[in-house]
């Protein structure tokens, strides 16, 4: 018999994309008995329903946390397939924005709260994580391959989403592939050279239909912004950054 904690670790294993047989030879437990832990990530009875497979399908539970993991997931999340119906969700949040990684983790657990979020340690980043049958249900946009070399669309039930809660669909891209820095300038006035400073957000991705994604919806709540080049976009005007420090601000 094996202690929870001796599970998880193993299941922590697996989910870094290692192989059955090598966490096998490294923990010493055998390929079966992890395989059989993996069927029962979600015991019948004991977990949340999927408000996707039912007969009349309905929006998650809560909608605010699933629009910001949204935005995680199209930034830094994939999901991978493990055996039968079982997928684990994993999103890169780096070590330098220990306030990200919390929300991360609040998030996911707010969509699937009877299946535990766990963090992997990586070099510079740790994968919040969390198995579930139905992760290709909430996030359609999975397939195989990188995100920018196939087509990305919102469902309509996440467009339905979206819309009603634009600020947290960007608060959670910007989280992902964004940032504020600070820029600067150099003016000469009355002859005297002077620096000037002032705060921008960038937003960066591969993905022409995540670009397009994360701009529409800036169109809606009234942001202003300029594609810097293909795949960076640019928000620096001094109403709209105010804006969005007020519904986004910087990582932490």
């Amino acid at each position: 018999m094996y202690d929870m904690g001796t599970r998880k670790r193993a299941l922590a294993l697996v989910a870094q994309g290692r192989s059955l047989n090598a966490v096998s030879k490294q923990t010493g437990i055998s390929r079966a008995a992890i395989r059989s832990w993996q069927s029962r990530i979600e015991p019948l009875g004991r977990t949340t329903p999927c408000p996707r497979c039912q007969d009349t399908p309905s929006l998650p539970a809560d909608p605010v946390a699933y629009a910001y993991l949204l935005g995680l997931y199209l930034g830094d999340g994939c999901i991978s397939h493990l055996r039968r119906n079982t997928h684990f969700l994993r999103i890169a949040c780096a070590d330098a924005w220990p306030g990200l990684i919390d929300l991360c983790t609040e998030a996911m657990q707010a969509i699937r709260p009877d299946n535990k979020v766990f963090r992997i340690q990586r070099e510079g980043c740790q994968y919040v994580t969390c198995y579930s049958n139905h992760w290709p249900c909430f996030f359609p946009q999975h397939g195989p391959g990188k995100k920018h070399h196939r087509k990305i669309a919102l469902a309509p039930w996440q467009q339905e989403i979206v819309d009603a809660y634009p600020w947290e669909f960007i608060r959670g891209l910007i989280h992902s592939d964004g940032c504020r820095i600070t820029n600067w300038t150099e003016k000469t006035i009355g002859g005297e050279r002077k620096r000037y400073e002032y705060p921008r957000y960038f937003f960066t991705n591969l993905s022409a239909d995540i670009i397009r994604l994360f701009t529409d919806t800036l169109d809606v709540v009234g942001v202003a912004w300029k594609q810097a080049n293909r795949q960076n976009i640019s928000i620096a005007r001094k109403a709209d950054v105010a804006l969005l420090d007020l519904h986004v601000g910087p990582k932490h």
